[in-house]
């Protein structure tokens, strides 16, 4: 099978379905001539056109609300806001707005927009460009909430995001973007709401989202050796969520660990194990543990972001305390 980088698996996604429908385009600045801030949209605009693949102002509410109204009046939208750190400036559209519509209407009008938004650290881009704000949109239902972790899935779930009828916040993390993976050349999607466990254990669940997914897939080679079976399982979709696979292997391991890049306090992570200690609280052998960043804006200096964002060190600690 072929191997592609991420960022390629997103485009090679948006360019299909583009080619499928004529009302999609895609939204954004520097998404035209220049390829995307993250080099996303690439050729798109050679393909398409600037009718189709749209430069936009620097103004994430601009883009957004574009992207609502063309949604709502018969078009499709893929709004690309390069950095998840300033979709507050859009937080009424998205929030108020195009998660509403659907429940406003009475279910008679849709919104087919991808909100499609980089997030992350470990890229020495300070505290404005390398937040991860996922959680916040947990929080806002009428929204659909995605963190694929491999080029593989990142066009699989880009496709349902398309065509899903209502409002999808796709998260991308940045160091993810030119990791290589294989993606099939012929047609699939992956359905949201489906969990996936990346390696089966008997010991311990440590349930890693995006970025992190990779280090707790290395912790859990490096901890074989040592003797101990970690099952990771990446949630993929965070709304909706695969209680049931995340409860099934609770059950299996009765030890938890969650790892997410976003800060502990107020992360996904507290409602992962919210929904752990309310169905599977009987199977647990052991407190649950929760990894993130430190209560800290990302600093700019190397050592400092290494000391705030979690490490493949910190998941290994907290297996090990609850063994």
């Amino acid at each position: 099978m072929r191997t592609i980088m991420y960022r390629e698996a997103l485009r090679e996604a948006m360019i299909e379905e583009m080619k499928k429908d004529k009302y999609l385009f895609l939204i954004g600045y520097d998404v035209g001539k220049y390829g995307g801030e993250h080099r996303i949209s690439g050729n798109m605009f050679d393909i398409f056109g600037d009718a189709r693949v749209k430069n936009a102002p620097i103004s994430e509410q601009g883009i957004v609300g574009c992207a609502i109204g063309a949604a709502i009046t018969g078009c499709k939208a893929i709004a690309e806001i390069p950095f998840g750190d300033f979709l507050p400036l859009c937080m009424d559209m998205i929030v108020n707005q195009a998660a509403k519509f659907y429940y406003t209407f009475g279910g008679q009008m849709n919104v087919p927009i991808v909100i499609l938004t980089a997030m992350g650290g470990y890229i020495r881009a300070a505290e404005q460009h390398s937040q991860c704000l996922e959680s916040w949109f947990m929080h806002i239902p009428g929204l659909k909430l995605v963190a694929p972790s491999t080029p593989y899935e990142a066009k699989g779930m880009m496709k349902t995001a398309i065509n899903d009828p209502n409002p999808v916040i796709f998260t991308e993390h940045k160091k993810l973007l030119p990791m290589k993976g294989e993606v099939p050349e012929e047609e699939y999607t992956i359905p949201f709401g489906v969990a996936d466990i990346k390696k089966e254990g008997k010991d311990v669940t440590l349930i890693a989202i995006s970025y992190l997914v990779h280090a707790a897939l290395s912790v859990a080679e490096k901890l074989e050796k040592e003797g101990i079976s970690v099952e990771v399982v990446d949630p993929r979709s965070l709304y909706p969520l695969d209680k049931h696979t995340i409860l099934e292997s609770v059950k299996k391991t009765g030890r938890v660990v969650i790892a997410h890049e976003a800060y502990v306090i107020g992360g996904v992570g507290g409602e992962l194990a919210a929904i752990i200690a309310d169905e599977a609280f009987g199977y647990l052998d052991a407190p649950i543990k929760r990894i993130g960043a430190k209560w800290a804006p990302l600093p700019f200096p190397s050592v400092l972001e290494d000391y705030v964002l979690p490490s493949e060190d910190d998941i290994e600690k907290a297996i090990k305390e609850i063994l």
